[in-house]
């Protein structure tokens, strides 16, 4: 018989194991050219996981949707002191990542997280989406935008502000002085108080999974086949390297998948496939190039007051 940890644990691996199956065929049958291979990893100490990688498809150059639950005896150092733990303690860990890099430069790039950990007696639930565009389309930052502030609704109507200011302030390039893209959500430590606190929070972080693909999927369809060119390709893999930096220099979760023993592979699959870097690149004036630093400046895009019809910023 479960105990009612073991129960938990159960239920919110059965969760993300749910929302990698469904959003595999989703993103193959709009990829339509190449379908996502499967690896299964065991980490020492505990636990493992499956990657699914999608690549040279004919809308995504990668995608991945990777999902894992590992456990161990001891935290790393950095971890515990990260969350005031005792690294003794033991834990417990499982969640769904979804990165997308699509071979159109018009195409935003897309990243997700939905996540549980338990440690020393405590649990919490953490999760995210945001958006990396090369060319800002003011329609399709709304769209995004929009659509989580209808899933982060349904828990709390203040809740999508707090968590969009989060992802805005996370996803910052601080050597750059610029944010990675036009946001989403963040959240982390989602623990809501009273007897029905952890199913509340399992339910909202479900709930944010299966709202992955309304979010970005119809934006994907209405640029995937924009016409474009080298300079636009060039443009998109530059852009790229901010993503390597930002994932390699200051994201959570690579931090984590590696201290904690994870397969690197895995980890470091979120990163596009190629990228390039130019030193002291700065676009022309007036370029949507250069359009896209005031683009990706925080903006309630979920408020914004747009034109009947597609525009570019810029």
């Amino acid at each position: 018989m479960l105990s009612g940890g073991d129960s938990r644990r159960e239920a919110v691996t059965a969760m993300v194991n749910a929302g990698q199956r469904e959003l595999v065929a989703e993103l193959e049958r709009l990829d339509g050219g190449a379908r996502f291979g499967r690896s299964g990893w065991e980490r020492p100490g505990g636990g493992g996981g499956q990657a699914r990688l999608l690549e040279d498809g004919d809308v995504f150059e990668r995608a991945g949707v990777n999902c894992s639950a590992v456990h161990g005896d001891r935290l790393p150092e950095l971890v515990a002191r990260q969350h005031g733990l005792d690294p003794d303690s033991g834990f417990f860990a499982t969640g769904l990542s979804v990165v997308a890099h699509p071979r159109n430069p018009y195409v935003p790039a897309f990243h997700a997280n939905f996540r549980y950990f338990e440690s020393g007696g405590t649990w919490w639930f953490g999760g995210g989406a945001d958006l990396t565009p090369c060319y800002g389309f003011a329609d399709d930052a709304a769209h995004f935008h929009r659509a989580l502030k209808t899933y982060c609704d349904t828990f709390d109507p203040a809740f999508h502000a707090q968590a969009k200011r989060a992802c805005d302030e996370y996803f910052t390039l601080p050597h750059r002085g610029e944010t990675r893209g036009v946001g989403g959500i963040f959240f982390d430590h989602l623990h809501p108080e009273g007897p029905d606190g952890w199913h509340r929070a399992a339910a909202f972080t479900a709930a944010g999974i299966a709202a992955i693909a309304p979010a970005y999927l119809p934006i994907v369809r209405r640029r995937k086949d924009l016409p474009h060119g080298d300079r636009e390709r060039q443009w998109q893999l530059y852009r790229r390297g901010r993503y390597v930096e930002f994932n390699l220099a200051h994201d959570r979760g690579t931090r984590f998948g590696l201290q904690t023993g994870g397969y690197v592979e895995a980890i470091l699959m979120a990163l596009p496939p190629l990228a390039r870097w130019e030193f002291e690149l700065t676009p022309e004036p007036g370029s949507p190039e250069a359009a896209l630093a005031d683009f990706l400046v925080p903006r309630d895009w979920a408020g914004e007051e747009l034109a009947p019809e597609t525009r570019v910023a810029g």
